[in-house]
């Protein structure tokens, strides 16, 4: 069965907004999820490791909590009279990982109970799977060519809002400006010079000897990885 590729080309083609050009930033930092028990829905998200940012409340009219997952600049907000949407009805948020092994066993260690990892069919789109970015139909195991942003895996809090992790190693052209490279966690630096020091391993090999400038082909690496350049041989 065919596996879903990205196209990048169509993505590098696509326009671009430069920093000299743009009026205002545009940064999202909130994402509210509805939930029926305030308390429950802290409880969860206490055992995922995410940061307590708030917890304010006024009477038993209006109570707000506020979690940020580790390394996101984007936090979620639930509580008590914060959105009129139906409890649970948030499906489609997406976490991303460098590493979607590591991140599974970090929730099932916590007691969380999480998908396993699954890939899209290609061009094939109509299932009984739940609906997610590549379609409704989900083969089991990760994407078998380890493609960026083809490896996915899915749970879900107390009211059934739904959240997915999704692998991404190599990020589209555009996405992140060559001269701009930052890691939002120690964690995801560690990932990206593993893959550096794997395909370091290959450079050597070709070179056939040791590479006195280790230190600038890993920086070429990881500052092309992260914006999608070609990466060097």
């Amino acid at each position: 069965m065919a596996t879903t590729e990205i196209d990048r080309d169509a993505a590098a083609g696509s326009p671009k907004t430069s920093s000299t050009s743009r009026g205002v930033d545009l940064k999202l930092e909130i994402v509210v999820i509805p939930v029926s028990d305030v308390d429950r829905a802290k409880a969860f998200y206490t055992r995922l490791g995410w940061r307590l940012d708030a917890d304010f409340a006024s009477a038993d009219e209006w109570r707000v909590i506020q979690f940020t997952p580790p390394g996101s600049a984007c936090s979620v907000i639930f509580g008590k009279n914060v959105t009129p949407a139906t409890p649970g009805s948030a499906r489609g948020l997406y976490l991303i990982v460098s590493d979607l092994a590591v991140a599974r066993q970090e929730l099932l260690d916590r007691g969380i109970a999480v998908s396993a990892p699954f890939h899209g069919a290609g061009d094939v789109h109509a299932g009984s799977d739940e609906p997610y970015l590549f379609g409704s139909v989900r083969v089991s195991g990760v994407d078998p060519k380890r493609g960026s942003y083809s490896s996915f895996a899915s749970f879900s809090d107390p009211d059934g809002n739904g959240w997915l992790f999704q692998e991404v190693t190599t990020r589209l052209p555009g996405r992140i400006a060559g001269d701009g490279t930052t890691f939002a966690s120690t964690a995801d630096l560690a990932a990206t010079l593993r893959r550096a020091a794997v395909a370091h391993g290959e450079h050597e090999k070709r070179i056939g000897g040791h590479d006195e400038n280790w230190a600038d082909w890993y920086a070429d690496y990881i500052v092309r990885e992260q914006a999608g350049q070609p990466l060097p041989s």
